[in-house]
């Protein structure tokens, strides 16, 4: 009898870990897809804060000279406190998830994007090496040239065993992390540009910032970019 309840005891526990394994990953692959009712329904709730606060958005106080695409974050105390939105998504930083929802466009239409962390965690990495480095020598780990005062990395130099990407939330594919002469970092969105390109319509001419085919047409925002225009059909650096 006593070896019975053991081995029932046993079985049970077994069950519960499994099962406690398995919803947490569940809730971790819900937590790290886009889902369009949840941007949906913080689209709403941003709308209708607006609409509470004199035109006033429910966004975090940024530096002025923060990136475009990282400058106007959600602020989500603030939605709660309004009674805009009742609950924070799964897929939000502040709740866990992966994604900072952020507004494209604040003054003229705002839409409600968002950032993928997981692209920052992997920029953030690489920072990480590159400060070691530079703590050692005078000049950044300099590679090849791409055009004016954008380089490729030196992954060599910062002890990597590649060249570091970032995966892209749009397309999937793996877009390289390039530097600027002064050693800061950015991602190199032209081949998200060139799908993107094919993608959708657009109505971009020579000059104009064509990031914002990627912004306007899908749930994500090209973070931590140069600006890009098109020539000849084809997506290149905007020179400053």
């Amino acid at each position: 009898m006593k070896h019975t309840l053991l081995k029932l005891s046993g079985i049970i526990l077994v069950i519960s870990l499994l099962g406690g394994c398995m919803y947490p990953q569940n809730e971790l692959e819900k937590n790290q897809s886009p889902n369009e009712e949840q941007l949906a329904m913080v689209q709403h709730a941003v709308e209708a804060y607006q609409e509470k606060n004199q035109g006033i958005l429910p966004i975090k106080t940024k530096d002025n000279d923060t990136p475009i695409f990282e400058k106007y974050l959600v602020d989500f105390s603030l939605l709660r406190e309004s009674n805009t939105l009742q609950t924070i998504p799964g897929n939000a930083y502040e709740n866990g998830g992966v994604y900072q929802y952020a507004i494209l466009d604040p003054e003229n239409n705002p839409q409600v994007k968002l950032i993928d962390l997981r692209m920052t965690e992997q920029i953030r990495s690489v920072h990480t090496k590159l400060n070691i480095y530079r703590n050692k020598h005078l000049y950044p780990p300099f590679g090849d040239k791409i055009e004016g005062n954008i380089f490729q990395i030196d992954f060599k130099k910062l002890g990597l065993k590649q060249a570091p990407y970032v995966t892209s939330p749009y397309t999937k594919n793996n877009l390289p992390i390039i530097m600027d002469v002064e050693g800061n970092l950015f991602v190199d969105y032209r081949i998200d540009l060139n799908q993107a390109i094919k993608d959708f319509e657009n109505p971009y001419e020579t000059g104009d910032d064509i990031r914002y085919i990627i912004a306007e047409n899908t749930p994500f925002l090209p973070a931590y970019s140069f600006p890009y225009t098109i020539k000849d059909g084809e997506p290149v650096f905007m020179k400053k």
